[in-house]
């Protein structure tokens, strides 16, 4: 019987999420409905749905846009022949791209211009890897698996240097990025970490929580790579763990047996889904709920110049009005949620250097 719930922190929306959402709420009002999104434009059902409620249209293509019309790209990221395409179209455009995308896709052009061949190490079909890849398509290297490290050759070994999407696992892309250096002793990297704060945060986060839990749930979506990491990152270690869009979705014999359940979610997913989880449990006798310590995530991106200038919306902080909306959804409880330390106990020792990090602004 289920006894005790820990949340980790940090989870939920990271800076570019947040930027993402709030382009398409600002583009709304601006524009009104319809507002095209090119893709999801962050992997999680539940936005997904909610915008579409609201007058926005998922397309899978820029083609499949009325010419002229508004047009947001999603916070994966496009190559550049969508933005000519869409030009082409006389679409106004709005770019929601994670600003730590943009990086790489900086890197990747970077790099191909001085002549070199790069790895990307990243999941074949993701948008953020087509994305990438479309920057420099006669440069780039698809690289999945430490077994693709060992057997890649590339067209020369005189210029390599290697580039990550952004949402992998800290610990996978470690050995695979191992593999390359061994294989290729010069091989050159960017200067700052490719995988992002959020996603390294997040994993860092679950692996505190695995001490002294019986299971986790992580709250995300099937298509949101990060949240698909998390799980990863629990079963790794000897932890059950079981990926859910929301309380619907949990099963009664994942509970059998179990005292400690541990609760996460993706980079996407908003925190009244995990808000929602936690009712679901103490609407079945769970009183004892608890959330680890963690140092803040100080990070902020701007929205485009042209829906700061242009916005009819009042003035808040970016993402505050998504998350008051996700706040306000959730009824007060009569067993407030605690904190516990930093120093919680673990049961299983996590690795060296995965203790939790305080990230400023990027």
């Amino acid at each position: 019987m289920v006894k005790r719930l820990v949340l980790a922190s940090p989870r939920g929306y990271c800076a570019g999420v947040e930027r993402a959402v709030e382009i398409v709420e600002r583009a709304l009002e601006l524009h009104g409905p319809p507002v095209y999104v090119r893709k999801q434009i962050v992997h999680n059902a539940h936005v997904v749905r909610d915008f579409e409620q609201r007058g926005a249209i998922f397309v899978e293509s820029e083609d499949e846009v009325p010419h002229g019309a508004t047009l947001v790209l999603s916070a994966h990221g496009v190559a550049p022949r969508v933005h000519a395409n869409a030009r082409s179209r006389k679409l106004e455009t709005i770019d929601a791209t994670c600003p730590l995308v943009s990086k790489v896709h900086a890197e990747a052009r970077r790099f191909a211009a001085r002549g070199f061949t790069l790895f990307l190490v990243g999941h074949a079909g993701h948008e953020e890897v087509e994305g990438t890849m479309g920057e420099a398509p006669d440069s780039i290297l698809l690289v999945e698996t430490c077994a693709d490290a060992e057997r890649i050759q590339p067209p020369q070994t005189e210029r390599l240097a290697y580039i990550t999407q952004t949402t992998l696992s800290v610990d996978d892309t470690r050995e695979i990025v191992d593999v390359l250096r061994r294989r290729f002793p010069e091989i050159q990297a960017s200067k700052k970490e490719d995988i992002c704060y959020a996603t390294t945060n997040r994993q860092r986060a679950v692996k505190r929580l695995l001490g002294g839990i019986d299971l986790l749930l992580v709250v995300g979506s099937r298509n949101s790579s990060n949240s698909n990491r998390l799980v990863e990152v629990a079963r790794a270690r000897g932890v059950d763990a079981h990926l859910i869009d929301d309380e619907s979705q949990i099963e009664d014999a994942w509970l059998e047996g179990i005292e400690t359940v541990g609760v996460t979610s993706g980079a996407s997913a908003p925190d009244s889904l995990v808000q929602r989880v936690v009712a679901w449990f103490r609407e079945r006798g769970v009183t004892e709920v608890d959330e680890l310590e963690a140092p803040s995530e100080n990070v902020f991106f701007a929205l485009p110049v042209a829906l700061r200038a242009r916005s009819k919306m009042r003035a808040v902080p970016p993402g505050r009005a998504v998350r008051r909306e996700a706040a306000s959804s959730v009824a007060p409880v009569s067993h407030p949620i605690r904190a516990l330390p930093a120093s919680w106990p673990r049961i299983r020792p996590s690795p060296p250097g995965d203790e939790p990090h305080s990230e400023t602004n990027s």
